[in-house]
């Protein structure tokens, strides 16, 4: 984590793009030339990005060190001795990675790129909760169990024992000196504006990076205008939903209602979980009508752990690895629990477990025959636009039967629309924080609490939040199209099945996999 390191990598990336680029596609046969084409969008977007300096902005609410080491600690495998050992090894490093990252951030102060200090607010705390008072508290170490049993008592102490060392002694004093420097250095001189067009080349920066994680040739001026389109007519559905319930009020008063009513909020972390792990139960049987291929690896329900719940959004995903022995997860957050009204449930698992994330992120770790970088290509207007569709599949699987889970439902739809204003609205047309919130708060019945984490998260990750609406549009678009070539002959499974069939793609990419599709079952015989 340093500059020289950096530019390094670049360079490693410019000329492997130089390399592939002199391949002769012509001569490679159909999976060949198909695999070239998505390594080479890959590299070309990574090399256009080097223009912009992401590596400076390292830190915030988020993510960054102060989360990044216990996760990291947390996920790695527990089959052996050596397992832990590789724990100690990575624990010798951490003090070495903090002071890194300080010399990039302290570049980031000289050259104005910093995160907007808004999203620095909870990083002390955050730090605080990973050195607190009692060593043994502390979240480094909390990975430091579950042995197997062929690593005898004597070997577990002395394991802890050295861990505990390398914490007290070493990572303790260097994350110290992070939080010294984030309160007394960086946070004081960190950039005011939450809109990216005011840093350096900053409106370039991100039409980039509308580009990276959308995955279309599409501008922000566009993409803002398309999502007023999209909140005026899930409104609408919304309205209708109002009406069917017989609630007895305007928009503003049934949003208010579900955002207070104790109906709608449960009592205990336990029972939030447990409230999960029912829908995503639920839900698995249901996934025989609509996929052919389903992933074998398994996965879990998670509490948000407590040293970051506060900052964080409402669920996450984390995949798992096979050939790990670790399964996928998906973390809810316990933090504040009148903020995690049970109507948004069911939407939410249906994202982040099955049939969203874990299927299709599994279903790429498991595809036969394919290169590890294929395997795991990241591309969010696919992987977050796959998630939103899952949402919908909801109606399909029996879900939303009452109308307070479908107007859960369209609320996580409106809220991706939303994305698509307030995220341009403020990187691109200065909108402040506070418009951006009434704006979101306006359309949708998420929590206050929910809300503002919502925009701070758009402020710190400039574009990425474009991607979940555009993806979801697109896919339901190939969708609609694919029924209306195949008629009788469409089915929905071989459909999801051809969506996956090459893992993650850039959607143009997988726009031209579903059109070759088409076109073969267009000429084969019924």
């Amino acid at each position: 984590m340093s500059l020289s390191a950096v530019k390094k990598r670049d360079r490693n990336w410019e000329q492997l793009l130089r390399e592939i680029r002199q391949v002769d596609v012509d001569a490679l046969n159909n999976k060949a030339a198909f695999d070239w084409m998505l390594v080479e969008k890959y590299l070309s977007d990574k090399t256009a990005g080097i223009a912009f300096p992401e590596e400076l902005i390292l830190i915030y609410q988020l993510g960054g060190v102060q989360q990044d080491v216990a996760q990291t600690l947390e996920f790695m495998p527990k089959k052996t001795r050596q397992d832990f050992l590789d724990r100690i090894e990575r624990l010798m490093k951490v003090d070495e990675l903090i002071s890194d990252n300080i010399t990039m951030l302290k570049a980031g102060l000289r050259e104005g790129i910093t995160p907007p200090v808004v999203t620095l607010r909870d990083v002390p705390l955050q730090i605080r909760n990973i050195i607190p008072e009692k060593v043994e508290d502390s979240p480094l170490l909390s990975s430091f169990t579950n042995y197997p049993a062929s690593v005898s008592e004597k070997e577990r102490v002395e394991i802890n024992q050295k861990a505990l060392q390398i914490v007290e002694k070493d990572l303790y004093p260097a994350f110290r000196d992070l939080l010294k420097f984030i309160e007394a250095e960086y946070i004081p001189n960190a950039v005011t504006s939450i809109a990216m067009k005011d840093l350096p080349d900053g409106k370039a920066w991100y039409h980039h990076r509308a580009r990276h994680f959308t995955t279309l040739q599409i501008a922000p001026k566009e993409i803002h205008e398309l999502g007023l389109r999209e909140v005026k007519r899930i409104r609408k559905e919304m309205d209708t939903v109002i009406r069917e319930s017989g609630f007895e009020g305007n928009f503003a008063e049934f949003t208010e209602f579900l955002r207070t009513d104790s109906q709608f909020f449960v009592k205990s972390a336990e029972e939030l979980l447990m409230r999960y792990r029912d829908i995503a139960k639920r839900a698995d049987p249901e996934l025989a009508r609509l996929f052919g291929t389903l992933p074998r690896l398994p996965y879990g329900v998670k509490a948000i752990p407590d040293y970051a719940a506060k900052s964080q959004t409402t669920a996450y995903y984390y995949g798992g690895s096979s050939k790990n022995g670790r399964p996928g997860y998906f973390y809810a957050n316990t933090y504040a629990l009148d903020t995690r009204p049970t109507w948004e449930m069911e939407a939410l698992t249906l994202h982040e477990a099955m049939p969203g994330h874990h299927l299709q992120i599994t279903l790429a770790q498991e595809l036969p025959e394919s290169h590890p970088l294929l395997q795991n290509l990241s591309y969010t207007g696919f992987i977050e636009g796959w998630g939103l569709y899952s949402e919908s599949l909801g109606v399909e699987m029996g879900f939303y039967q009452d109308p307070y889970s479908k107007f859960g439902q369209l609320t996580y739809e409106m809220w991706r629309a939303v994305r698509l204003v307030v995220d341009t609205g403020m990187h691109l047309y200065g909108w402040d924080r506070q418009k951006a919130i009434e704006f979101f708060a306006s359309n949708t019945a998420k929590t206050r609490h929910d809300i503002e984490v919502e925009i701070d998260r758009y402020i710190a990750w400039p574009g990425q939040a474009l991607a979940y609406k555009l993806g979801e549009l697109k896919i339901k678009e190939l969708r609609a199209k694919s029924l209306a070539r195949l008629g009788d002959n469409f089915d929905i499974r071989e459909f999801h099945d051809q969506v996956h069939a090459k893992g993650a793609v850039p959607l143009d990419v997988l726009e031209l996999r579903i059109n070759k599709w088409l076109d073969e079952q267009s000429n084969s015989p019924n």
